[in-house]
């Protein structure tokens, strides 16, 4: 198998090589499903047709999503295999900057699953992971993935959800918890469910996140509120269908306010 440090930097398809590469290496650890390899794929997909750049709508996005998390009382950053094997490092840093918890959670959950990716995120320098104890359910869910810990997911008021089906992301939106979701395709129901949809590669888009936070940390409380009410999610939605149906530019007029 290729390593990830043989793909060199100025290869046009390098980020696609990059995700292609942890995804596998994560299948191989026990981290990822081979379902996730086929979800990976579908992603890809969309990130192309979106010349696979952060779009204004997108970064815009990202902003909001910075000042919600860091408004919220008690945030929770999501983990799934795909999200452990791609972004374990970036994501520690956004809990980092934004005060937040991880949990991991899983669809198709074991226990061996779950210890090898909360080990995963260990090693990449997280500590008290969230997600064993399942001491709680979400309710109206049949699977695995109502399973969360009460001082978790199931505490929080705001969940970051990346990279996953609609029915949970759906679920924790009849909650009311605030949902901020990373998907690459507008239309899926996590996006459409979201008060912060971020249509964009998770490789860019909680780096991005990150910064945003860290460039927000010295604002009020009423200025951070205030980025996040003049979010519109809809016409972010808009702008990021636009850009993938008709060509990469066409979000240029952007305007995330209301």
């Amino acid at each position: 198998m290729t390593e990830e440090a043989d793909i060199p930097e100025d290869h046009p398809r390098y980020e696609s090589l990059v995700t292609r590469h942890r995804i596998e290496a994560g299948v191989e650890k026990g981290i990822t499903s081979l379902q996730g390899l086929i979800a990976e794929g579908r992603g890809e997909t969309f990130d192309y047709l979106l010349g696979e750049e952060t779009i204004e709508s997108a970064d815009a996005a990202a902003r909001a999503a910075a000042a919600l998390l860091l408004v919220a009382d008690h945030p929770v950053l999501s983990v799934n295999g795909n999200v452990a094997a791609l972004v374990p490092g970036e994501l520690i840093d956004l809990a980092e900057a934004v005060d937040a918890d991880l949990e991991v959670n899983l669809f198709n959950r074991t226990d061996a699953r779950m210890r090898a990716i909360v080990d995963h995120l260990e090693a990449h320098g997280a500590t008290d992971v969230k997600g064993l104890a399942a001491d709680a359910r979400i309710p109206g869910l049949d699977h695995e993935r109502a399973k969360v810990d009460a001082d978790g997911i199931a505490d929080a008021d705001v969940v970051l959800v990346p990279l996953e089906d609609g029915d949970r992301a759906a679920a924790l939106a009849d909650l009311d918890k605030r949902e901020i979701v990373i998907d690459l395709n507008p239309l899926s129901r996590s996006a459409q469910v979201a008060a912060v949809p971020i249509v964009d590669n998770i490789l860019r888009a909680v780096p991005n996140v990150t910064r945003h936070a860290r460039e927000l940390q010295g604002a009020s409380r009423e200025d951070l509120e205030g980025i996040v009410a003049e979010f519109d999610a809809d016409r972010a939605l808009a702008a990021a269908e636009a850009a993938i149906r008709e060509g990469v530019g066409r979000d240029d007029d952007y305007n995330p306010v209301t």
